[in-house]
């Protein structure tokens, strides 16, 4: 089978579409015809070598979103049979013509959805579920402030803290911001020239918001803390701006009751990750269907081989949802969405 991989790490152009073998299934996996791949920034992280030479479980091969067909059932899978279509988040090998995936991480498509859309879904969706429901908690009639929120999880979440009936306030770069606002935010903030902070105050009577979910990191740790309400949760995403050493006032995290939690998918444990999945789809799946409130937002699809310009895409943060690989030579190019 065809699949994209690297002899060294580097920039983008290292990536390479290749003849491997295609893996072997085991007793919970499905094995899968891929037809469509999601990009995310933690491919790239593989690409430089900040994880080494992983093997996230299902496969030392980059990519951790699919969407395909059955090929094969392993005999402990339950639920799937060959010919279903299914979508899902596997343990790398997505960058390949074929790939497994473990039964309890994979969800039927949505009738309506094409194989492209349901690969702009596992990743983002299941992640921004977690962070903003399950750990943020947030209701009804909350308020929410989502950093990075064109992105492939930022996007996602604007449309849940949406659905589930809460204020969102949203920054994202100016060009982006008319799309944000599409998706369900009320309140969007230039990140460049606009202090989110004043914004907040302003819009919540110096309350502040429930919830603040960050893919930022460092830069943003003191003013998310600000934004806050008192009992508020900061969920900690991502690291875009940097990590490291961060300094906090302890006595504003003790009085004003606030609760900071990170969150990654990818090291949790495999029965995490499996709940993760089944909460979200209990809850959303359905929401997926032709007329139904949330979409899969697709910035772009390239053909497998490829990847190395989806990859640049995404480096140049010049999108705004999800980047896709197909695997027909027939992708449509960056932009197409």
């Amino acid at each position: 089978m065809k699949a994209i991989t690297f002899e060294e790490f580097g920039e983008a152009d290292v990536l390479r579409l290749v003849d491997v073998p295609a893996p072997e299934i085991r007793p919970d996996d499905l094995l899968v015809r891929v037809h469509a791949a999601g990009v995310n920034r933690a491919d790239l992280l593989h690409r430089r070598g900040s994880y080494g030479r992983p093997d996230f479980g299902d496969s030392t091969l980059m990519g951790l979103e699919i969407a395909g067909e059955v090929l094969e059932v392993g005999h402990a899978a339950q639920g799937y049979e060959v010919g279903d279509r299914v979508m899902g988040v596997v343990g790398g090998g997505a960058y390949a013509e074929i790939a497994r995936i473990d039964w309890r991480m994979a969800m039927p498509v949505p009738a309506s959805l094409d194989y492209v859309h349901a690969a702009a879904i596992p990743e983002v969706f299941v992640t921004a579920h977690e962070a903003l429901l399950h750990l943020g908690r947030v209701e009804l009639g909350d308020s929410v402030l989502i950093h990075a929120a064109a992105g492939g999880v930022g996007s996602a979440a604007v449309q849940l803290a949406y659905a589930t009936g809460a204020t969102v306030f949203a920054t994202a770069d100016a060009s982006k911001l008319e799309r944000v606002v599409q998706l369900g935010a009320d309140y969007v903030i230039d990140y460049r020239t606009q202090d989110f902070v004043e914004i907040v105050a302003s819009k919540t009577g110096k309350r502040g918001v429930d919830v603040v979910i960050d893919f930022v990191g460092a830069p943003y740790l003191a003013r998310n803390i600000a934004s806050l309400a008192n009992g508020g949760r900061l969920v900690q995403v991502g690291m875009l701006g940097g990590g490291g050493k961060v300094g906090v006032e302890l006595a504003q995290i003790l009085y004003r009751h606030l609760q900071i939690i990170g969150t990654v998918m990818k090291s949790r444990p495999q029965a995490d990750k499996h709940a993760m999945v089944q909460r979200f789809r209990e809850r959303w799946l359905d929401r997926f269907a032709a007329g139904a409130c949330l979409e899969p937002v697709v910035d772009s699809t390239f053909p497998l081989a490829r990847a190395t310009d989806a990859h640049r895409r995404m480096e140049s943060s010049a999108n705004v949802g999800k980047i896709i690989l197909t695997m027909m030579p027939s992708g449509r190019e960056a932009g197409a969405f």
